[in-house]
């Protein structure tokens, strides 16, 4: 009779144990923020052959490359008459004159 009571508390000591125990994680939906809407890059198109692109915004800046007539720029921003934009298919943070690009 002793060893049924043994077992019974040990059997309750465990079902005490495992009611403590915390509850299995649960998968709670994370909520939902609206972001700003993001601004849409203007296309800048190169329109004439061989303009140079540069390092910063203003001619003392080192010439990175050329572009010829057609190749597009998403326009990033301007300083003055300095472009900052990606090339499409090139180099991205790059400088063109405002003269040779139709955005």
């Amino acid at each position: 009779m002793r060893k049924i009571a043994l077992a019974l508390s040990a059997a309750g000591l465990a079902l005490g144990l495992a009611a403590a125990a915390p509850a299995a994680a649960q998968t709670v939906p994370p909520k939902t923020i609206s972001a700003p809407q993001a601004k849409l890059a203007a296309v800048c198109t190169v329109n004439d052959n061989g303009v140079n692109f540069r390092g910063g915004p203003g001619s003392q800046y080192p010439v990175l490359g050329k572009v010829n007539k057609g190749q597009n720029m998403n326009r990033r921003g301007n300083t003055g008459d300095w472009i900052m934009g990606d090339l499409w298919g090139g180099p991205t943070g790059v400088w063109i004159y405002t003269a040779y690009l139709d955005c």
